[in-house]
């Protein structure tokens, strides 16, 4: 619900949906922006997408028989269909570590009353 939340601050539409949404694959080919986080692995697939859809995967899932880490997107069908999408892994994992590290410099200047360093946020 927090990236809900920072996308209806920027004036955006937000619907969301879940697992068990009926008919997911008819809400997700109306959507712009899709953040996936169902925690099911390779769950949605590209067909499902609006062509040109930015897709931000941020599942993290094991399969059973297969090496590597996998998201909650089918990456190859939906990358067919998709105008942007992030790689599991590669993708939210690092900008969640440089976000990290950016709020705890922030943090430190100003508990020590120091100038904030300018650029590191939005």
């Amino acid at each position: 619900k927090p990236m809900a939340q920072l996308l209806l601050g920027d004036s955006c539409t937000v619907t969301i949906a879940h697992s068990r949404t009926r008919d997911l694959p008819d809400v997700l080919s109306r959507a712009d922006i899709v953040v996936a986080a169902v925690g099911r692995p390779e769950m949605l697939r590209g067909e499902w997408l609006k062509p040109g859809a930015t897709v931000i995967d941020v599942g993290i899932n094991r399969i059973e028989g297969r090496n590597g880490l996998f998201g909650d997107c089918d990456f190859d069908s939906c990358a067919e269909v998709a105008g942007a999408i992030t790689p599991v892994p590669g993708g939210v994992g690092p900008m969640t570590i440089a976000c990290l590290l950016a709020n705890t410099l922030t943090a430190t200047c100003r508990a020590n009353g120091l100038a904030e360093p300018q650029g590191l946020t939005a």
